[in-house]
């Protein structure tokens, strides 16, 4: 995302404060549908040769290096490393309870959501309410210009926030500016929990619904949100900012605009799965899903399934491009190792990974209100 201080995790950053909700999304890609690949099911084809063999080369080598009293953890890392897989990556166990935690909206951080601004510059999105970024005075639109004397600059946003990640009560420094105001703030990280889910009303008969992240019950809360709002008002469904998290949830949360169909193709090691909406959503209620860089992985999902099944007009920026699918496998000493293994498809079979999803309407800056003048534009729901 772009938080709240959990967010896409780059490829050379394995470990600690970068655990993701794109872990959560591949896992539940595989685990939530019953699809998890089995290397004895039945007898590889060329692809899946390559990912049981990248598997049994990561599980070699954290086993060889315990027998010989080394971290099993940085073997597997190097060995991932090597093997060129770009969302290969390793956790190791307290990595994974946080991210059993982020499954149930639950992070560790300072509370704030970051993007990359028009300029290039990392600046705060929002700012969870009560929380320490919050309880420092720090708002939406500053600027953040170091973690910890670490300069931001250039830096990809999801390097800035794996930065903000640390353990409960651990201090962090950042630098910030506001208005050509320059000054620094000592924050201490704390765990918090995430509405993945917001609902406003807006002026006239429009409702926006903002979507954080998939975390467990996502897809009701936004089922709910839809069923719950006025007759014949449209919907702005925001996934800015969203790094994705289950996918079932996402499936869930398409269902809720969808009567029954698909919303995505996978394979796993070769083999082609899909995913279908269940039947009965709201197909009349007018409907703008925002978009840009940050959106992610199942927020992808959703957003093609929306865009190619023609239920929705996308407004922003072009999505990130993460469409993999990841096997994830317990390694001797506790910690995880995930590899992909295949790839998710929109329902037109378009790739995501690595491309991303263009808007309908591509918009920079003043993205929601142009949402609102395209979602007038549709007429009403009956």
């Amino acid at each position: 995302m772009s938080g709240p201080d959990f967010c896409a995790r780059p490829r050379r950053i394995r470990r600690g404060a970068a655990l993701t909700l794109v872990f959560v999304s591949v896992l539940a890609t595989a685990a939530a549908t019953d699809s998890l690949p089995r290397a004895d099911a039945k007898t590889p084809g060329d692809t899946e040769w390559a990912a049981v063999t990248g598997r049994e080369a990561v599980a070699r080598a954290a086993a060889e290096a315990i027998a010989d009293g080394k971290s099993g953890t940085e073997a597997a890392e190097e060995a991932v490393s090597r093997s060129g897989d770009r969302w290969g990556a390793v956790y190791d166990k307290d990595e994974y309870e946080r991210f059993e935690q982020a499954l149930d909206g639950q992070y560790t951080g300072v509370g704030l959501w970051a993007r990359r601004a028009a300029d290039g510059r990392v600046e705060v999105a929002r700012v969870q309410t009560g929380g320490p970024a919050a309880r420092a005075g720090i708002r939406a639109g500053d600027r953040l210009l170091t973690v910890d004397g670490r300069g931001i600059g250039k830096r990809p946003v999801t390097e800035t926030v794996a930065l903000l990640r640390g353990t409960a009560g651990s201090r962090v420094l950042l630098g910030l500016e506001r208005a050509g105001h320059s000054w620094t703030a000592t924050l201490r990280r704390a765990r918090l929990t995430t509405e993945a889910v917001t609902v406003e009303r807006l002026g006239g008969d429009t409702v926006l619904i903002k979507v954080s992240s998939f975390t467990r019950g996502t897809g009701r809360r936004v089922r709910d949100a839809v069923r719950g709002a006025p007759a014949g008002a449209g919907v702005l469904l925001d996934l800015r900012g969203n790094a994705g998290g289950l996918v079932t949830e996402a499936v869930t949360a398409a269902s809720a605009f969808l009567d029954g169909g698909l919303v995505a193709t996978y394979d796993v090691d070769g083999e082609q799965r899909a995913l279908y909406a269940e039947s009965g959503g709201d197909t009349a209620r007018p409907l703008v899903a925002l978009i840009d860089g940050g959106t992610m992985s199942a927020a992808e999902l959703l957003t093609g399934a929306l865009q190619d099944r023609g239920r929705a007009v996308t407004v922003g920026s072009r999505t990130f491009g993460k469409g993999a699918v990841q096997m994830p496998s317990r390694l001797p000493d506790g910690s995880v190792a995930e590899l992909t293994v295949g790839h998710y498809r929109t329902p037109a079979g378009h790739s995501v990974d690595g491309r991303g999803i263009a808007p309908d309407v591509p918009v920079g800056e003043g993205a929601e209100e142009r949402a609102r003048t395209v979602l007038s534009g549709l007429g009403t729901g009956s």
